[in-house]
């Protein structure tokens, strides 16, 4: 062999080494990756855009995967869990599907039904009032004979919000004459026979119905002598 063949041959024997050098390094920073990444579980994220206080249903949401250790402690891997579930906010698309978006859909008790009113969405609602709140329903009345005093009255305490539905813009009547409410929420309460015929007057015979949020764990009762007010007790 000749001093060129020799040169060849080491050169070729270099290249050999070099090539495994670079695929060893190749795998130590594939390893050192997987060790950082770690393994890989399943998530959900939303399809589409969901609006608050809907249902939630499998179809709104796509499998994907992401390593285990970015995955918050909340996140959902099991769709089964928003069986029963309703959005408590906006939830956008492509947003990770979290347990603190959802909560369970009330349920009616034994003797409640569901009857669901209109309230005007900027003195009535505000925002504020979401499925499982627990609210005073406020009516005021106009005279009925000249002289009398107009009144609000509580109709109905603690009245438990099943659903609060959509915003809805109010349009104009067949006589061409405007609602007083331009805005308003479809809110739905689950309550005994006669509150709920106490509501069904309100909608159909007072002048506004207003809603008052009860705040968490405290006592809502009214005393008999509180629920009705005439601005004339002020004087």
């Amino acid at each position: 062999m000749n001093s060129r063949q020799r040169r060849g041959v080491i050169l070729l024997l270099l290249s050999v080494l070099c090539a495994f050098g670079a695929f060893a390094g190749v795998l130590s920073v594939i390893s050192d990756v997987n060790s950082k990444v770690g393994p890989e579980v399943t998530a959900y994220q939303l399809k589409t855009n969901v609006a608050p206080y809907t249902a939630l249903n499998t179809g709104q949401f796509e499998k994907i995967s992401m390593p285990e250790r970015w995955l918050s402690t909340n996140a959902v891997t099991d769709l089964r869990e928003v069986q029963g579930k309703i959005a408590v906010t906006q939830l956008r698309e492509g947003s990770l599907l979290q347990t603190d978006m959802m909560v369970a859909k009330p349920e009616l008790r034994a003797g409640e039904q569901e009857i669901a009113i209109m309230i005007d969405a900027a003195t009535g609602v505000a925002g504020k009032i979401t499925p499982g709140a627990t609210v005073n329903v406020y009516a005021t009345f106009a005279a009925e004979r000249e002289g009398d005093p107009a009144q609000s009255k509580v109709i109905v305490a603690n009245a438990k919000v099943l659903d609060v539905g959509k915003l809805t813009a109010l349009e104009p009547d067949r006589n061409g004459t405007s609602f007083q409410m331009t805005q308003a929420v479809p809110i739905t309460f689950a309550l005994n026979t006669l509150d709920t015929q106490r509501i069904a007057y309100a909608e159909s015979f007072a002048e506004h119905v207003r809603l008052a949020l009860v705040a968490p764990g405290s006592d809502g009762t009214i005393r008999p002598g509180d629920r009705t007010y005439q601005l004339d007790k002020d004087k």
